[in-house]
């Protein structure tokens, strides 16, 4: 089974990082963030990925052809330009990179890796958020849904402490540090797909797979939710990378589960 990872969009609130390098290649604890992705995949026994590159694809291109390389300790010989490979710490994945263009949208991307999925089931996410989720149970679940396409839900904290004050004296009445936010659950990518999926995507580079494709897959009963109850979080802003690093450092980074 394969897994997709959306990694082509040109992350302009990541901007400070992004006018260099595409998202996912945005490291934390040196490793770009699509690496911690894969590896969370690669500890359930998913080792074969496509890459649907877009902005600056030739940056993520360039990692993974000379991964091998990047991993290893070696000697290189300039009088002869002979390179001596000592030990490789390369992993045991098998990467497909597709251009899937520049300026399509996230429904345009999936339908153009079509002929890399081969009419199997197949996992599905965003390049730029970790999770401590549960992949073997997102499968599990969908399994026994019967659903096409399972996406894994989070409801989220609030961003901020809730005060409950008395309107009468201004008495705190209760004080509550960063509690659940509306109460909604939220998409956090981590998909499990049919084959039936590209059916709802049409041949349109425009069409954000968020709109249409599962409003459709809804309405025909076709989705199922995964709720996801631990760790999540996406990488949108200067400072979420500056959290993640900090939990990395600390080793304290709850999507390690490798």
């Amino acid at each position: 089974m394969k897994a997709v990872i959306l990694a082509g969009g040109f992350g302009s609130r990541l901007s400070e990082a992004t006018n260099i390098i595409p998202k996912p290649m945005v490291e934390i604890g040196g490793k770009p963030i699509l690496w911690h992705i894969m590896k969370t995949y690669s500890h359930y026994g998913i080792n074969d990925f496509v890459i649907c590159c877009g902005y600056k694809q030739y940056v993520i291109k360039e990692y993974f052809a000379n991964y091998y390389l990047h991993n290893s300790d070696m000697t290189v010989d300039l009088s002869n330009n002979s390179v001596e490979v000592h030990s490789s710490h390369a992993e045991h994945w098998r990467v497909t990179l597709v251009d899937t263009g520049l300026q399509t949208m996230t429904g345009g991307r999936v339908r153009r890796i079509e002929p890399y999925v081969h009419g199997e089931r197949f996992l599905l996410t965003y390049g730029d958020g970790v999770a401590d989720i549960d992949i073997a149970a997102t499968l599990q679940e969908h399994e026994a849904s019967g659903a096409a396409l399972t996406m894994s839900v989070y409801k989220p904290q609030g961003k901020f402490g809730a005060v409950d004050i008395d309107p009468e004296t201004n008495q705190v009445r209760a004080f509550r540090e960063k509690p659940e936010g509306d109460g909604k659950w939220i998409n956090i990518g981590f998909f499990v797909c049919e084959p039936e999926v590209f059916n709802y995507l049409p041949d349109d580079d425009t069409v954000a797979l968020e709109k249409g494709p599962l409003e459709a897959l809804a309405r025909d009963g076709r989705m199922h939710a995964y709720k996801h109850r631990g760790f999540w979080k996406p990488m949108d802003m200067l400072r979420d990378n500056k959290e993640l690093n900090e939990l990395w450092a600390a080793g304290n980074a709850p999507w390690k589960v490798w």
